[in-house]
């Protein structure tokens, strides 16, 4: 990995693994401002499985150190593109949650929220971005392609060779017919 990939995804995760930190250490105050969104996705939860837990904290909780470990993933480089992928997927809730300046009267409330909603939408930009690099290797798309045709040329290859093989063997029974004997 290069320096300056380094260098970004550690500046990217930086705010993850803060953030992450402090609320996992202090859910509560948090729980008032996501108490609306983790009463819609509640009866969600409890649908996919009766196990999972939907108090507010918890799930303040959850995500917080989903953060955190996706944060430290994306910084040191281990599985960084799906740690992308998980952090962009943290950051949707936590902004309606924590910004959502279309329930705002106040005229410097909302401009603040809508601040950080489009902060956070560079943050996502730059996750999606992360997903996507590949490092200056081949991507998936490119190298499922790259197989497809080397396969297909080795079967052109295997059908040549056998029609070839064919011939030959079609010639050498028609020379053995005509010799005596």
């Amino acid at each position: 990995m290069t320096p300056v990939r380094s260098l970004a995804r550690a500046m990217l995760s930086g705010i993850f693994v803060v953030s992450g930190y402090r609320n996992l250490r202090d859910p509560g105050r948090l729980a008032v401002a996501a108490k609306p969104v983790t009463d819609k996705v509640a009866p969600v939860l409890k649908k996919a499985h009766p196990s999972i837990p939907t108090e507010t904290e918890t799930l303040i909780r959850l995500n917080a150190a989903v953060q955190v470990s996706a944060g430290l993933m994306l910084a040191t480089g281990r599985f960084s593109r799906p740690a992308a992928l998980v952090l962009a997927g943290t950051l949707v809730p936590v902004t309606i949650a924590g910004h959502p300046f279309w329930n705002n009267d106040d005229p410097i409330a909302k401009n603040n929220n809508q601040i950080h909603v489009l902060k956070n939408l560079g943050l996502l930009g730059g996750l999606l971005l992360a997903a996507a690099d590949t490092g200056g290797k081949p991507g998936l798309r490119w190298r499922t392609g790259h197989r497809i045709g080397h396969s297909r040329r080795s079967m052109q290859r295997a059908v040549r060779t056998a029609r070839r093989e064919a011939r030959i063997a079609v010639r050498s029974a028609s020379t053995a017919r005509r010799l005596p004997g």
